[in-house]
């Protein structure tokens, strides 16, 4: 395996103006559409990562994040908090079950 093979071809400029753009969206909607920007900026990071020579293609949607997302929500304010100690890996599952190579 060389490191020809995997490589991120996305750039600067690009990055910014997505992570502006979702900042934006989850400010003006006071939170509620984080997922929609989440997903909008997690996706054009893998869009943009190639692994041995394969493209990674992001196939979530908001939509299904935002039922998770209610529910991670409800579970944090049940458990005064202790659940959120978990939120972060069961983003990062969710994310991975949702890329897929092209």
């Amino acid at each position: 395996m060389t490191e020809e093979n995997s490589v991120f071809d996305g750039g600067l400029f690009q990055f910014l103006g997505w992570s502006i753009l979702g900042a934006l969206v989850t400010l003006l909607t006071l939170g509620i559409c984080y997922p929609w920007a989440l997903c909008m900026v997690y996706g054009w990071k893998i869009n943009h990562t190639i692994i041995n020579g394969k493209r990674l293609k992001f196939v979530g949607s908001a939509v299904g994040l935002f039922g998770n997302w209610i529910k991670w929500f409800f579970l944090c304010l049940i458990t005064l908090g202790i659940y959120s100690f978990w939120l972060f890996i069961f983003l990062e599952k969710w994310k991975v079950k949702n890329t897929i190579f092209m």
